[in-house]
């Protein structure tokens, strides 16, 4: 998540996939900020979101005003001065949405058309019509004929002025949030996780489309001198990065041979590119993508094949974050688990038995403290213990440093051991029943004529 802090705002509400509320319940610690952090159980574009955030805000407060930050964009510039500049006109009734003035013709982005100077406010002005993604063709018009500008995503506007204005453009949408957010739980972290089947039920559409392009409110406030950026796709994070003079940005273990203005980025393993120019090459512990940089819009055409083809990456990833750290899978073949758990200081868990096998658990780093049947251990590198299939065993990183766990699960373990118990066991009946057959020779052999015989 990018950050941004806006002075005479209060604590900002975060709404995120449910499954990630971990991570942005972690990154707001680590920039010592409380948050609403609000999980949707499915994505429905921006629209519900938002409208989810405005109910939530009207919770705290009748006359809330809301300043909508996507938390993919890069701003740089005294982006606050304009946006506090335009407080009044939003809580005066006006929804502001702020535009970019645009540096070439993008074509992944939206623009908006000025519509003249609104006069009641400096620096406000009209909307003339929204545009969204244009071809190249007439996004270069645009750009040449002025006046119009890179929607960015950024409003502002009074939650009970949003919610009427869903109330007269989209009642649907408008009942379905406000059940999900009355039905809502709390996940471990305190997050606030939508009603699934109610939020269902909202219309999967941005913002823009549901309210601001039908709404007799909406007012443009351009951004002069703001440079902004938007990191939804691999080619922006090229276009804003430090480059080399080769103009490649690579992070990880990386090589390069003949190889000039492009992304390389390995979170493990050495990645090694000869010959290529403007590409994006990203290598996770789950996937490798390659793609040309003018393509890397088109990596949700390769998500939606993957949700066609039911392919577990969608859903699950070898690395997943949790309210204490990290957890990444290094091995399952059925037979074991192996998993590396990353405890951050403070970080408070229960390792929990798989259920089917004893768990190794072997400390790699760091220290901790961890409670056993027996009593209380103290773990530091080297040190393992091993715990059955049913317990749970509290852990506490009360050190300085990150403390890494190495878990296996053998689930055969029991099954194993208990196999070759019986196998000893047939062993030693066979061994006695051998020394018995001995004893008979014996007695046979050396036995007085007569004194063994038939009944």
């Amino acid at each position: 998540m990018l950050r941004h802090q806006v002075d005479g705002f209060g604590d900002p509400i975060v709404v995120t996939n449910a499954k990630q509320t971990a991570i942005v319940a972690r990154q707001m610690r680590s920039i010592g900020m409380d948050a609403t952090i609000v999980g949707e159980p499915i994505g429905r574009n921006t629209g519900p979101a938002v409208l989810a955030a405005a109910l939530f805000a009207l919770r705290n407060d009748p006359d809330a005003l809301l300043l909508v930050l996507p938390s993919d964009h890069i701003i740089t510039g005294d982006i606050n001065r304009i946006i506090m500049s335009m407080a009044d006109a939003a809580d005066n009734g006006r929804i502001i949405t702020f535009g970019v003035e645009p540096s070439y013709p993008e074509t992944g982005y939206g623009y908006i058309t000025d519509g003249g100077a609104f006069g009641n406010y400096a620096g406000l002005h009209h909307v003339s019509k929204f545009i969204e993604k244009p071809p190249l063709e007439d996004a270069t018009a645009l750009l040449d004929a002025g006046g119009s500008y890179w929607a960015s995503g950024i409003s502002m506007l009074r939650a009970d002025l949003l919610v009427s204005e869903f109330a007269r453009y989209d009642q649907g949408t408008l009942a379905a949030v406000s059940e999900a957010v009355a039905k809502a739980h709390f996940d471990e972290l305190g997050a606030s996780i939508l009603e699934e089947l109610a939020f269902v039920r909202s219309s999967n559409e941005p913002t823009e489309r549901l309210i601001f392009e039908r709404s007799d409110r909406i007012s443009l406030a351009p951004l002069p001198g703001i440079k902004w950026d938007d990191v939804g796709a691999w080619n922006s994070v090229h276009s804003i990065s430090e480059k080399a003079g080769d103009g490649n940005v690579t992070q990880g273990d990386v090589i390069t041979h003949e190889t000039s203005n492009s992304l390389i980025r390995s979170e493990d393993r050495l990645v090694a590119v000869i010959g290529l120019d403007d590409v994006i090459v990203v290598d996770t512990a789950d996937a490798l993508l390659l793609a040309s940089r003018d393509h890397s819009q088109d990596v949700k055409k390769i998500v939606e094949q993957l949700k066609e083809r039911k392919r577990v990456e969608v859903s699950s990833h070898r690395r997943r974050d949790m309210p204490w750290g990290q957890i990444e899978r290094l091995r399952d073949t059925g037979s074991c688990e192996m998993d590396m758990l990353s405890v951050e200081k403070g970080g408070k868990l229960m390792v929990n038995g798989t259920g089917h096998g004893i768990s190794i658990l072997t400390a790699v780093s760091g220290n901790a403290e961890c409670e056993l049947p027996s009593g209380l251990k103290r773990l530091n590198a080297g040190v393992s213990v091993v715990i059955d299939p049913d317990y749970s065993m509290p852990l506490v990183n009360d050190g300085d440093e990150p403390f890494l766990l190495l878990h296996v699960t053998v689930p055969e373990l029991k099954a194993l051991a208990a196999e070759a118990a019986d196998v000893a066991k047939s062993e030693a009946a066979i061994e006695e029943l051998g020394q018995i057959e001995a004893k008979l020779d014996d007695l046979v052999t050396n036995a007085p004529r007569g004194s063994l015989g038939a009944a």
